[in-house]
């Protein structure tokens, strides 16, 4: 990527949403010359299958299947399912080997996993090996799906690996309101760390 001819450089920044944001840090993790990453209802946990990078693989946390709720329309509620990457530390992406400079996004009504506490574990490990403290923005009543400004609200979904549709979380207008910051912080933030002009 920092060859094209379009990436202005000298670093690279990246963007990730849910399955999206927790490659973003696997990447920011193992490749040097990241610069930038926004993480919008991220894990730092590997969640599904493994990650193999060289000679190192990350095992995917653990599912507690017993743990996945149902509601009253026969859509699941994943929001418990996933073991703490704290019990299953195999599975921690190793972001502290990381010179990027983050930014967590975090929709508080996510139900496809735990976005504000995998959060703030990865501003706790980011601290705990001498590096920055990464800004961490939170969205009341905001779900898992923090798109683009008027994009439609996806409350719940296919989810291909719980075998049917899931909850995603979130109310109208408050994910609606956040969109539209998420949209302003990213920008802002990309100009600030890319070297871009606002």
């Amino acid at each position: 990527l920092l060859s094209h001819f379009q990436v202005k450089g000298p670093g690279i920044g990246l963007l990730g949403n849910s399955k999206g944001g927790e490659l973003c840090l696997a990447i920011s993790s193992f490749l040097k010359g990241i610069t930038a990453a926004v993480i919008i209802n991220g894990s730092v946990a590997v969640v599904g299958a493994s990650i193999h990078y060289k000679d190192e693989t990350l095992p995917p946390v653990g599912i507690m299947r017993e743990r996945i709720k149902v509601t009253k329309d026969g859509i699941k509620d994943l929001v418990e399912a996933l073991k703490s990457p704290l019990e299953d530390q195999k599975s921690f992406i190793p972001l502290e080997r990381s010179d990027t400079t983050f930014l967590f996004l975090v929709g508080q009504d996510d139900h496809n996993w735990k976005s504000e506490f995998y959060a703030n574990e990865a501003s706790k490990r980011l601290q705990a090996h001498g590096k920055e403290k990464p800004q961490i923005i939170c969205y009341p009543e905001a779900g898992h799906y923090i798109e683009p400004p008027y994009w439609p609200l996806c409350r719940a979904a296919l989810h291909i690996l719980a075998g049917g549709p899931v909850v995603y979380g979130g109310e109208p207008r408050a994910h609606a309101m956040a969109q539209l910051d998420v949209w302003e912080q990213l920008q802002t933030f990309f100009h600030k760390h890319l070297g871009g002009k606002s």
